[in-house]
């Protein structure tokens, strides 16, 4: 007799219904042990039950039909045991004997509850986002259906392959400063004054005093009176506290940062707020060539000197930005220039974007392409005004002989291929922008934090850079003719995709009076539509009957007879081709 070493044994094991199944080891010793060999069956029989679950929700997927006529069959066969004539006569012969009275108030209860539910499913849209009903049915019918669950672990790698994007979109809803901010006391605060509406919400004022902590306070302040005591202003949330607090600061000392905030927040015209501003800047000169002086002594008076140079630009930022309000544009520039030029490093507060706005005006466009060529660079954070300035450069070459017509009939030239590339990638950055643009949605004061790619950005944009698309001839009806690129359902190709949390955040920046612009623009539910359909025709059905009730009850019997035509004809050919004794040959089966 062989050794096993040496030869193949078969193994033999006999299971149900008496089949044999022939397991070959090769090996030394038996690779297949009995408790693995159950192990597996058990295995092979989850699959054939998973198959086999799969099988049949397909079944009632793609051949529902087909589910429904075996119903209709069933049904058909079973009609003589079920009585389903009899009862079918009786309901007929019940619904005979009820008066006009009981369809008018069945129609009434009918569109008053479809109503009740029209109210409740608009206003959980208007607060969700979406339809109650259809959250409902995916929550819990799509699991009974053999729909996938997104929170199930079989997602877990599809959701860790997406972190990246996750990442993405996280960071894409980062709420920025906005670098074209007005002035609160001599703009935001007038606006209240005439209208009595408040232009900036809580969520708003909070992140700049967030800033304001960040960039003009440093952990040696305690060590100066005046810095202690502007430390705490801005920390107050009442306006009288902070301006109090400015003034008993500049009682002890010549406080910069107390400078700045009289300009921002007590001065009522920018005249007012310019001259604080050059207070401001002689004080705050002074310090930052104090403390650039001792910056390498210790950590504290590098601190120092980091705040020095954050009060320094941001006056010498608002003094540029005053110059053009005030129409001294060219001298607005040089000052930008000169920032720029000074503080390279300091790109926090997109100084070149004032820069743009103040170069648009004075429609030199060359000095515009030069700032763009260096800003527009795919390693930096885009914009609103990078994208949109750069696509109204592209317009404004051809968008005074543009016509869709003509570019239909002989195609576009390269000129104006480059223009609507870079039309669709503004748009595609930003889709809020030309709403405000083309003026098709009333524009507010911006405010003083934006979202990127979001509706307050959009707004900012288009306060300061309307008047320059409608100086450049043509520009704007180009923007029009391709006003949806791209499809509101499409994600770009050019950026990542879309965010989701920037309506979120646009709510929290932005005033309750102003209509946030949602991309894409959400759809009513279908269930929505559908009860409102639904209410409207019922209380019609329930105002006709109480009217014309001797008319809409014989509208009713031919509308029913109408309606079930089909069906019993097709149950008399059914009838006249199978035998009358059909019932009792199954039972007999």
């Amino acid at each position: 007799m062989n050794h096993p070493r040496n030869t193949q044994c078969e193994v033999v094991v006999a299971v149900e219904r008496r089949a044999e199944v022939r397991v070959w080891f090769c090996s030394p010793s038996p690779l297949l042990s009995f408790p693995s060999l159950f192990k597996n069956m058990a295995e092979a029989g989850a699959g054939f039950l998973k198959q086999l679950k799969a099988c049949i929700v397909w079944s009632w997927t793609y051949l529902w039909t087909l589910w429904f006529f075996v119903m209709l069959f069933l049904v058909y066969i079973l009609r003589v045991p079920l009585k389903i004539n009899d009862n079918l006569t009786t309901v007929s012969m019940f619904l005979n004997t009820l008066t006009p009275k009981f369809y008018v108030a069945l129609t009434g209860t009918s569109s008053l509850i479809s109503g009740l539910i029209l109210i409740f499913e608009w206003w959980y849209f208007r607060k969700y986002g979406t339809s109650f009903i259809e959250q409902v049915s995916v929550s819990h019918l799509r699991p009974l259906l053999g729909g996938v669950d997104n929170n199930s672990p079989n997602n877990s790698s599809t959701s860790n392959g997406d972190s990246d994007s996750n990442r993405q979109s996280v960071s894409e809803c980062k709420v920025w400063r906005n670098p074209l901010n007005l002035f609160r006391g001599a703009e935001y605060n007038r606006y209240t004054w005439v209208t009595g509406r408040e232009p900036l919400t809580y969520y708003d004022m909070n992140l700049s005093a967030q800033d304001h902590q960040t960039f003009f306070t440093c952990d040696t302040d305690h060590l100066r009176p005046a810095d202690a005591i502007m430390q705490k202003a801005w920390r107050e949330r009442n306006p009288q506290a902070r301006i109090s607090a400015a003034h008993e600061a500049l009682e002890l000392n010549e406080c910069a940062t107390a400078y700045i905030l009289l300009a921002e927040e007590e001065a009522t015209t920018i005249v007012e707020a310019e001259k604080l501003f050059k207070q401001a800047l002689k004080a705050g000169e002074g310090c930052y060539r104090r403390s650039q002086q001792l910056q390498h002594h210790g950590s504290q008076y590098e601190a120092q000197h980091r705040r020095d140079t954050n009060v320094l630009v941001y006056i010498k930022r608002r003094l540029a930005m005053c110059a053009r309000k005030l129409g001294r544009t060219r001298e607005a520039v040089k000052m930008m220039r000169d920032l720029m030029k000074e503080f390279p490093l300091l790109s926090m507060f997109n100084i070149h974007e004032n820069l743009l706005e103040a170069l648009l005006e004075l429609q030199a466009y060359a000095d515009v392409q030069a700032v763009l060529a260096k800003y527009d660079d795919i390693s930096l954070p885009k914009s609103a005004t990078i994208c949109y300035t750069a696509a109204l450069l592209k317009a404004r070459a051809v968008s005074d002989k543009f016509s869709p017509e003509a570019a239909s009939r002989r195609g576009l030239s390269t000129a104006e291929m480059n223009a609507v590339e870079a039309i669709h990638r503004a748009v595609e950055f930003n889709p809020h922008v030309p709403k405000y643009l083309l003026e098709m949605k009333s524009l507010i004061l911006p405010p003083e934090h934006i979202l990127k790619r979001g509706d307050s950005e959009a707004i900012a944009y288009a306060f300061f850079h309307l008047q320059h698309w409608k100086r450049v001839e043509g520009a704007l009806n180009l923007l029009h003719s391709f006003r949806m690129i791209p499809y509101p359902l499409e994600k770009g190709h050019l950026f990542y995709p879309y965010p989701i949390c920037t309506e979120t955040a646009d709510r929290e920046l932005l005033p309750s009076f102003h209509e946030v612009s949602v991309y894409p623009k959400k759809e009513l539910p279908f269930f929505i539509l559908f009860t409102a359909g639904l209410c409207s025709f019922t209380a019609m059905l329930a105002l006709l009957t109480h009217q014309f009730p001797e008319l809409m009850g014989v509208f009713a019997k031919a509308f029913l007879s109408t309606l079930f035509a089909p069906l019993n004809f097709v149950m008399e050919k059914v009838e006249s081709i199978l035998p009358s004794s059909l019932w009792h040959q199954l039972t007999r089966i």
